[in-house]
């Protein structure tokens, strides 16, 4: 009898005498594996067929594999974002993604950066725009480019352009908007944020009014800012100052509306924030604040043509950018258990939701921030990362500590070849109690939040590499800090030295 004939007898006699070493994936070194199996696997690894082939061809018929979609089903992630790359890549380093782990996901690409999108990707066509394989998870941490052939020679199934549209948690599947059904042994949700919209009654859906959250989003932007003239940006977040910054590069006659006092009111300072928009409006940006819109109006060609604000006045608009936030995509998935005060599906400091079995991470969990005691829900790329790492390493070893999460946000803007000033700045720690700024923005600028003597958060605008690396250390420390002397400081180099100070005195 021939080895592979004697490897099928040997699993299907397993099947049927112990159906459940099959219910949560196709691991066939379970410990409920028989000890015939187990033989003939080791004598089979050196025949023609190998233990891969013989694993997607026989195994998988075995376990009725033509009632689902994805041959590999012990672990499956749903979503194809940033968080989702990262979990395949820990998979990957604990050998347990070949011919284990499936990837379902809407996008028509592999894992990417997503924070390219409204920085380097909207450069303009002359000033070398990034453009894909080249941002591809995960450069943006300086590891290895992970490419669709990256997936395939790593053994992960890609299903790609299918979004999840529901699961059943008790026959353990799901199901996709092109009726596929999924099995799962392992499920981790990691399907992000959708951008938040205006209502197709106000105008939000016309021609020329654009959103960004994949690549098809900013294709569709470039195709317009290559016949824009009058670019008007919806919101004063990050989306709205990166947006506008390379709006300024395309010399677009740009105008930013926002309801809010000032540019980033959930983390800026109105003084920070002043500095911001000065340089902004000396590279011709115009700002519209305190505004609150009425509809977007449509020209006699049917696109976009101007917005009407609700005190009446009307802006001229050729081409349309809402960035007004995002809201975690959580429809499918409202039974794991949601947090109505953070949104987001909620998990402990291991990212097991409510349901075993079941995980969530990146945008879309909501947390125990353990530093702060709090719950949180973090869009950021750091969190997506570091998310996906934890949750692999404690649903495959006997990791067991809580995620320990530094809040952290940034941004980078007007870093195409011949603007005026590269900006970069970062922020570290939790934006609470009042605030020291030294500096005057150019070259450098510094904020330091403090509440009870404690230094709890802190901005740099420009600093440099070794100044940058200073930041997470004072905030997860958060050492009592003199503030006279913070406010006496003459330079943003002379306020850091006291930090670092009052840092090694703490320690």
């Amino acid at each position: 009898m021939s080895q592979v004939r004697r490897l099928i007898m040997a699993v299907s006699s397993t099947i049927s005498s112990n159906p459940m070493s099959f219910k949560h994936g196709l691991s066939l070194w379970c410990p409920q594996s028989s000890p015939s199996l187990h033989r003939t696997l080791q004598s089979s690894s050196s025949s023609s067929i190998g233990f891969k082939t013989f694993l997607r061809n026989h195994v998988v018929a075995a376990s009725s594999s033509s009632s689902f979609a994805n041959e590999n089903r012990e672990y499956v992630i749903v979503g194809g974002g940033n968080a989702a790359g990262y979990a395949a890549r820990s998979f990957v380093e604990h050998g347990m993604a070949d011919g284990r782990l499936c990837i379902v996901t809407k996008e028509a690409y592999a894992p990417y950066e997503r924070p390219a999108l409204t920085k380097g990707y909207l450069f303009p066509l002359d000033k070398k725009p990034a453009r894909l394989p080249g941002f591809h998870t995960c450069v943006g941490s300086g590891g290895e480019r992970q490419t669709p052939d990256w997936y395939k020679e790593k053994g992960i199934e890609m299903l790609y352009e299918d979004p999840v549209t529901g699961i059943d948690i008790e026959k353990q599947t799901a199901t996709t908007i092109s009726g596929k059904l999924l099995k799962y042994g392992t499920l981790i949700v990691a399907t992000g944020c959708t951008a938040t919209r205006f209502p197709e009654k106000i105008g939000g859906n016309l021609p020329g009014v654009h959103y960004i959250r994949d690549v098809a989003d900013a294709d569709s932007l470039i195709s317009s800012l290559e016949k824009a003239h009058k670019l008007v940006v919806v919101g004063g977040g990050y989306i709205g100052m990166e947006v506008a910054a390379a709006a300024v590069g395309w010399k677009l006659d740009t105008t930013i509306i926002f309801p809010e006092n000032h540019l980033l009111q959930r983390l800026f300072t109105p003084s920070l924030a002043q500095k911001y928009e000065e340089f902004y409006q000396e590279n011709g940006v115009k700002f519209i604040k305190g505004a609150s819109i009425k509809n977007l109006e449509a020209g006699s060609d049917g696109r976009v043509a101007s917005i009407k604000l609700e005190n009446g006045s009307t802006i001229e608009a050729d081409t349309v950018i809402i960035g007004i936030g995002a809201k975690p995509a959580v429809s499918p998935f409202e039974r794991l258990g949601l947090n109505n005060s953070v949104g987001g599906i909620q998990v402990d400091g291991q990212f097991r939701t409510g349901i075993p079995g079941i995980f969530a991470i990146g945008d879309v969990a909501a947390f125990p921030l353990k530093m702060y005691n709090r719950m949180a829900r973090v869009e950021h790329v750091d969190h997506a990362r570091r998310s996906a790492q934890h949750c692999v390493k404690s649903l495959l070893t006997a990791h067991t500590s809580s995620y320990d999460y530094l809040p952290s946000f940034y941004s980078r803007v007007f870093e195409y070849e011949g603007s005026p000033r590269k900006i970069w700045w970062q922020f570290f720690g939790d934006n609470v109690g009042e605030t020291i700024q030294v500096g005057n923005f150019d070259p450098k600028i510094a904020t330091f939040w403090i509440d009870s003597g404690k230094l709890k958060g802190v901005l740099l605008e420009s600093g440099s590499p070794e100044e940058f690396q200073l930041l997470p250390e004072l905030a997860k420390s958060q050492p009592f800090v003199d503030k006279s002397k913070l406010q006496s400081a003459s330079s943003v180099e002379e306020a850091l030295e006291i930090a670092r100070t009052s840092l090694q005195a703490t320690v």
